[in-house]
């Protein structure tokens, strides 16, 4: 499977790798070239210096080709951007973006654009379990 990462932070890298030792494709994009470090020596993928949002880096990163799409930066407008272009312009099949944010978040999933992974609404519905003894500590 031919998969494209926007964001080289901890998820974006550790799925990266994760992806690559399983025998997956994998191109990374980041805005910063020192966040391909965390990808480690024997990563066998590609790398991308830029934005996810601009479709020249997009094209040079493979999606015309793409089976997955997988927006974690930082920031979620970024990530629901290069979401929407990999969905809407490039027509990638699956498209996964991390929005922080409940409510953006909500909208999205409703609309049917993406899916979306709230890390937010995740850690407090684990938090909520724990404190109140329907869930078990790790």
């Amino acid at each position: 499977m031919k998969v494209i990462i926007v964001g080289c932070g901890r998820l974006g890298a550790h799925l990266a790798r994760r992806l690559d030792h399983e025998g997956h494709d994998v191109t990374v994009i980041d805005r910063t070239s020192e966040s391909f470090s965390r990808l480690g020596n024997d990563f066998q993928g590609k790398m991308v210096l830029g934005t996810g949002i601009d479709e020249d880096i997009l094209r040079r990163a493979g999606i015309e080709g793409a089976d997955a799409f997988i927006a974690v930066s930082n920031g979620d407008n970024t990530n629901a951007m290069a979401a929407e272009i990999a969905k809407l312009v490039f027509q990638v099949p699956r498209v996964v973006a991390r929005l922080y944010d409940p409510v953006r978040e909500d909208t999205y999933h409703t609309l049917g654009l993406m899916e979306t992974v709230c890390p937010t609404i995740m850690g407090s519905n684990k938090i909520h379990d724990l404190v109140s003894g329907n869930g078990k500590a790790r």
